[in-house]
């Protein structure tokens, strides 16, 4: 048997995981996540009540969260490795990892939610606050992505399958600006990486769910 993988294109975490399975080659069976498939969403909730995806179902153990996922297909996918096997490497790893999910997603998806309230319920202190926790946070991925290629200096890995979705969409509520060149020079490369492209390609017919209108790049 092959796993079973719920998600959807368009979501972010969705694509934190898909990365890994991507990059480690795994057959699975992708069941998305859409209003036509309502069979999907039944199968996930009986898995995991609170239908959150992305839901991985391998054997007969299901794993939510895309951190764990990423996990656990490293203990039992483990080639390539996306968390090294030293405790000192694994660690900055799972750092960046917790960034980018809560210094770069969480600020990102509360901008987004903000527009999907509609302009009714706009709450321009949040927007304005998340904006600001982005600049914040851009500017030290800058200084410290400088001389780099991947998050870490042990290859590609868990905190760029973190890094990509949400860089991807922060962009698109926040520009990272030109000065910071460093940060934009990773993201492209994240973006040109062949299981990140994967996903980007994938998700294109759905950029019209993007609520506050997907800008022509990328």
């Amino acid at each position: 048997m092959i796993p079973t993988f719920y998600g959807h294109p368009f979501s972010s975490y969705t694509w934190k995981a898909l990365i890994a399975l991507y990059e480690k080659g795994v057959r699975f069976d992708y069941r998305v996540i859409e209003p036509d498939r309502p069979q999907h969403g039944e199968e996930l909730r009986a898995h995991w009540p609170v239908g959150k995806f992305p839901l991985l179902v391998d054997g007969e153990r299901a794993l939510f969260e895309a951190s764990i996922i990423i996990e656990y297909l490293d203990a039992h996918y483990p080639k390539p490795r996306l968390i090294p096997a030293d405790a000192d490497a694994a660690l900055e790893v799972r750092l960046f990892d917790r960034v980018f999910d809560n210094h770069v997603m969480t600020p990102m998806q509360e901008v987004v939610a903000d527009a999907l309230r509609g302009p009714e319920n706009h709450m321009p202190m949040i927007v304005d606050k998340a904006k600001a926790a982005l600049e914040t946070v851009y500017g030290w991925l800058d200084k410290t992505l400088a001389g780099r290629e991947w998050a870490t200096p042990y290859g590609f890995s868990l905190a760029d399958c973190a890094a990509a979705p949400s860089l991807f969409y922060a962009d698109w509520v926040h520009e990272i600006a030109p000065g910071y060149a460093a940060l934009r020079a990773y993201r492209a490369r994240l973006l040109a990486h062949p299981s990140v492209k994967r996903c980007v390609d994938d998700a294109r017919p759905y950029r019209a769910y993007f609520p506050l209108g997907a800008p022509d790049r990328d």
